[in-house]
């Protein structure tokens, strides 16, 4: 596995890659890896002959009194479990390179209010631009035929397929489903956080939207009160419920009787961790 910190080097090696004719997959991470990190490069490497993997923790999408202090980094782990996974390059760019004249000097991609300001976006002003801004430079760096990125962060999955639709930047993006642990709760760097009590309390996030889509799927349509309900149940639990919403998948906005193609999308906090997930379910028409 080549390791590159910077850009001559690794457009050097994309460029030999193309010129050979081999197609190149792209898994941008903020590392601190676990198996849902590898399931993307699982996907990716069955996707293309090359893949290339960032770990880049980017400040432009914490928000003020957030963790990026403290955020866990475990470069040498993650770069043997990249190795072992059969990744052809690993890019580890310093934020001199991402942000040459300092954060907040750097033009900056925009994500429209309507799908950067509500759910997550509403709780953390500024979030999806810094994603959004992010993503964008690693596409134009790495220029990849496709990227792989999971479904657990659904909003952001939106977003950047927003972007890349209106910015006409010529990448595949390929969902890839969540990774659970064998309680249901979905894998995340931020799991670490939690105490081995608010371990045995987090699978309650997931359990909440089973439980609202086996509501949905018998036929209820009162969203409100069922979102009300998912708030309920993860205060019971021992959660501090964000929000609890049942939207459009396509679009994300908020559901509507008659939708069928629908996602159920939570966020609680329990300690220092901000848990996330959602759960995707088609209604039958009739």
């Amino acid at each position: 596995m080549l390791v590159c910190a910077e850009t001559a080097p690794l457009r050097q090696q994309l460029a030999a890659w193309r010129r050979a004719g081999d197609r190149i997959a792209f898994v941008p991470t903020m590392g601190n890896l676990h198996a849902g990190h590898l399931r993307l490069v699982e996907v990716a490497r069955q996707q293309a002959e090359r893949v290339v993997v960032s770990i880049f923790v980017n400040p432009l999408q914490f928000a003020a009194g957030e963790d990026l202090a403290a955020y866990p980094r475990t470069p040498a782990e993650d770069a043997s479990a990249l190795e072992l996974a059969g990744v052809d390059l690993l890019f580890l760019p310093a934020e001199e390179l991402i942000y040459p004249h300092g954060r907040k000097a750097i033009c900056r991609v925009t994500v429209p209010p309507e799908l950067g300001e509500i759910l997550c976006g509403a709780s953390r002003p500024g979030h999806f631009d810094g994603v959004a801004t992010v993503v964008c430079k690693l596409f134009n760096l790495v220029q990849p035929d496709l990227a792989c990125l999971g479904r657990k962060d659904y909003q952001q999955l939106r977003v950047l397929q927003r972007m890349v639709r209106d910015l006409n930047i010529p990448v595949r993006l390929l969902g890839v489903d969540t990774v659970r642990e064998a309680d249901g709760l979905a894998m995340s760097s931020r799991n670490a956080y939690l105490t081995p009590e608010q371990r045995q309390q987090a699978p309650a996030l997931y359990r909440t939207l089973q439980r609202l889509a086996g509501r949905l799927q018998a036929g209820e349509q009162d969203f409100a009160a069922l979102q009300a309900e998912g708030m309920r149940l993860l205060e019971e639990a021992g959660l501090r419920p964000d929000y609890v919403s049942i939207r459009c998948r396509g679009d994300l906005r908020p559901a509507v009787t008659g939708d069928t193609e629908l996602v159920i999308l939570a966020a609680a906090y329990l300690g220092r961790a901000r848990l996330i997930d959602n759960l995707r379910l088609a209604l039958s028409g009739g």
